[in-house]
């Protein structure tokens, strides 16, 4: 079960490592506008579901606490990154911002039945380390001047780790309270977009397509995936694995023509393989014929 688990939440990395290319090629639809797009295709599968079967309704009565979590970490997370991307270089706060698997691996020895082993956090810096070398081969330099926007980066590293950390304690809410998660954040986004920014639609079929893809993978499916994963997986895996989606979006680009080749990917590639790898010694580990079968 926690294998499985482990594995579901991987395929949330992996969609979210095509979150950049579909962004380049969505156009120029703003930040909350794109939101409040996205987090509504990202729902349609959920709603269809409850439409097929109606009792699971029963599974979107919960607790305030669980809503506050849920809500504040999609919408919290997407607003607080977006506002770091208009305050800040994108390369600088693109970094504080991925400060969150890092987060998610040594706040994982708070929780209960979890401990926090040297090569979970060896396998954590290492990831870290491979995506400043990603994020950083075209320069990097903090400039205070900026402060703004890299404390939203911060915050915004702290609020997916907190959300992510707070989800595991909610091992029984069933991952169809997604859904409601998804729909509110696109309500605020749309309040948000239409305060904030002026409307701008995609302008051809192409970015139409983009919008959708990312509504139904990396701001969509993802999203349950990483429900699932945390709740029923390793934690501290997964937060370590997560410093892989930085890379693979890199190659992406690089294979789509979106981005050129660099010698940093290749050490990047070493550095973020070997610390999941290494943070993953205990999943990949033979272990003993009692502790399979009790297992």
């Amino acid at each position: 079960m926690k294998i499985r688990g482990t594995l579901i939440g991987f395929t949330a990395i992996l969609m979210w490592s095509l979150l950049a290319l579909m962004t380049a090629a969505s156009g120029n639809v703003p930040p909350s506008q794109m939101n409040a797009m996205t987090f509504a295709i990202g729902s349609l599968p959920g709603i269809v579901l409850l439409i097929l079967k109606p009792e699971r309704i029963a599974f979107l009565k919960q607790s305030p606490k669980v809503w506050i979590t849920g809500i504040g970490g999609l919408f919290g997370y997407h607003f607080l990154y977006f506002t770091a991307l208009r305050n800040a270089p994108a390369v600088e706060a693109g970094l504080i911002a991925y400060l969150w698997p890092l987060f998610i691996v040594v706040g994982s020895a708070l929780l209960p039945g979890e401990r926090l082993r040297w090569y979970h956090v060896v396998g954590a810096i290492a990831g870290l380390c491979g995506t400043i070398t990603i994020v950083s081969r075209n320069g990097l330099s903090f400039d205070g001047a900026y402060t703004l926007g890299y404390g939203a980066a911060f915050l915004c590293a702290f609020t997916w780790s907190g959300y992510s950390l707070m989800t595991r304690s909610f091992e029984r809410v069933s991952t169809d309270v997604v859904t409601g998660f998804c729909l509110a954040t696109s309500v605020l986004s749309l309040v948000c977009h239409l305060a904030l920014e002026t409307t701008v639609w995609p302008a051809d079929g192409g970015e139409w397509a983009a919008v959708v893809g990312l509504g139904l993978l990396p701001v969509g499916a993802a999203f349950y995936a990483w429900d699932y994963g945390v709740k029923n997986g390793d934690i501290q895996i997964i937060g370590a694995a997560s410093y892989a989606a930085p890379l693979l979006s890199t190659l992406i680009l690089v294979a789509s023509g979106f981005a050129g080749p660099d010698w940093r990917i290749l050490v990047a590639c070493l550095l973020i393989t070997g610390g999941a790898v290494l943070a993953a010694r205990d999943m990949l580990r033979p272990k003993p014929v009692g502790d399979a079968v009790a297992e």
